[in-house]
């Protein structure tokens, strides 16, 4: 098989900055606190560190590790890349179905996660206008965020012009285009949310001065044990869900970014380096701004019967009622506080999200054409313009069908972890740990610790086991209605078949003889 050249990155700083712009995103500051409200503070936080520390990490690697491996192979997609290596350890016509079982849970998560998460980024371009000219200014910041949502025209204008955007970004390419754009985004992001962070600690008590932000980082910060123990697969699922969805593991992305390395390039440092960045942007900055806001302002949210139930039940109130929209219920809350200095402010901020939300945006933009361009022979210029179409028709949902959108998120969260547990199966078990291991120290710039192997061996899939067994009843059951359910069917049935037919094209002799000829 002739191996065509593909894009790489042009500069290290480049690689880091892109794939640190595709983990830090509106994960940080919009799902994140809004998965803390609805999951009781400090209880969140605790299967939170664990997730991080024993599967965030390690998965991270592992994801770098395939990409590059694939990348090898002219492979940025995961079908044919998770063949390749599941082939160390099976004859080529069984591991043609778990790269096909792989391809078809990366592609069919990245639509329908996308579907959703290119509304929120549009929401943050729709707010930066409505704060520079004071729209929400004077108004009740709830209902301001639901009439906003209905009406269609603003909700339409504000996605397509984002979508727009991305699809000319994406169509550059990953030297000329990507990393062009996140040099510039990516600073400015850190600059602007260090500020508003500095500007949340010291706020104080604005509307009651029994509502401070000080008890925002005390619900963040304080465990919350009684309600771990009665929620505990819900929330580990949610804390595991909420580590893989900021860290953009479980979706193909990483690898698909990491293909475009040179077969020396380090992933070791550079797999910790994306974690450390994305991490002190959420934890650090994203923790400290929505959260304390809204429990500062939650006398002018929150119905007073909630109120006098206490901190816990009226952050709860706000995640469940709104869902993703718990920042754009809070946030716009402090820039009226500062009067007409606060319309600049606000702009600037969810300016600053929206960034955030754009560079994580064309990672998952750049898959689907990556997986168009190099499965299926389509031009980028023409497969950015059909991902287009895809996210349009995937999008109509959102607008239209209530509840769609979270229960849309809600098993994404499932998917992502079992997405990561084939990594593990995949990747490093039929790889074989030996070459995994190998490979992870090609070319790497620091040696990763030794027991970190048997945490990706047997603590991680353990650990992502336990709430996928403990929540697919009630999420398949209870919390999917049909709309979702058609839509997952329908994306998984169609990765599937596009993962068959990429693989089968390429390794076509390999599969009839069913004996391994392809190696490099």
């Amino acid at each position: 098989m002739e191996l065509e050249q593909r894009d790489q990155w042009a500069t290290k700083l480049g690689l880091i900055l892109a794939m640190a712009g595709n983990a830090i995103g509106l994960g940080n500051f919009v799902r994140f606190p809004t998965q803390v409200a609805q999951n009781g503070g400090g209880a969140f936080m605790v299967p939170y560190f664990v997730a991080l520390f024993f599967l965030g990490i390690p998965v991270m690697w592992i994801e770098w590790v395939a990409g590059r491996y694939g990348g090898r192979y002219g492979h940025g997609t995961l079908g044919p890349t998770y063949y390749l290596m599941a082939r160390e350890s099976l004859k080529p016509r069984s591991a043609l179905w778990l790269g096909v079982i792989s391809g078809m849970l990366a592609s069919s998560l990245t639509v329908l996660l996308n579907s959703y998460y290119l509304h929120l980024v549009g929401w943050s371009a729709a707010y930066s206008w409505f704060s520079i000219t004071g729209a929400y200014f004077n108004q009740n910041p709830g209902d301001f965020f639901s009439n906003y949502l209905g009406n269609h025209a603003q909700v339409f204008l504000f996605w397509g012009i984002t979508m727009i955007l991305l699809a000319i970004a994406v169509g550059q390419g990953v030297s000329k285009g990507i990393e062009r754009w996140v040099k510039v985004m990516m600073p400015l992001l850190y600059i602007f949310a260090i500020i508003l962070a500095g500007y949340v600690f010291v706020l104080g008590s604005p509307v009651d001065p029994n509502w401070s932000t000080i008890d925002g980082f005390r619900f963040v910060w304080s465990p919350n044990w009684s309600y771990l123990g009665n929620n505990l697969w819900k929330v580990m699922l949610a804390a595991t869900g909420q580590i893989f969805f900021t860290l953009s593991l479980g979706m193909g992305i990483i690898q698909n970014y990491a293909s475009y390395l040179g077969p020396k390039d380090d992933v070791a440092l550079s797999g910790l380096a994306t974690v450390s960045l994305n991490e002190f942007a959420e934890v650090v900055l994203g923790g400290s701004i929505a959260i304390p806001l809204a429990t500062a302002y939650a006398p002018k949210i929150v119905p007073a019967d909630v109120l006098a139930q206490g901190k816990s039940e009226a952050l709860a109130w706000i995640g469940q009622k709104f869902g993703l929209g718990f920042a754009y219920t809070s946030l716009p809350n402090v820039f009226v506080s500062m009067g007409s200095a606060g319309k600049l402010f606000g702009a600037v901020w969810f300016l600053l999200l929206w960034f955030a939300g754009f560079t994580s945006a064309i990672a998952m933009y750049n898959y689907l054409t990556a997986m168009l361009e190099e499965d299926l022979n389509i031009k980028r210029s023409i497969g950015t313009w059909l991902v287009f179409l895809i996210y349009l028709v995937m999008g109509l949902p959102v607008v239209y069908i209530d509840g769609y959108m979270d229960q849309a998120d809600a098993w994404v969260s499932f998917q992502l972890t079992l997405l990561a547990l084939f990594d593990i199966i995949v990747a490093v078990y039929l790889f074989k740990p030996d070459n995994f291991w190998k490979e992870l120290h090609e070319g790497a710039w620091m040696e990763v610790p030794g027991w970190y192997k048997p945490i990706i061996l047997y603590i991680a899939p353990i650990l992502l086991l336990l709430p996928l067994i403990g929540m697919f009843r009630d999420l398949v059951g209870s919390t999917l209605e049909w709309p979702a359910r058609i839509a997952i069917i329908v994306l998984l049935a169609l990765g599937a078949i596009e993962s068959y037919y990429s693989i089968k094209k390429k390794y076509a002799e390999e599969l009839k003889k069913n004996e391994v000829i392809i190696r490099v």
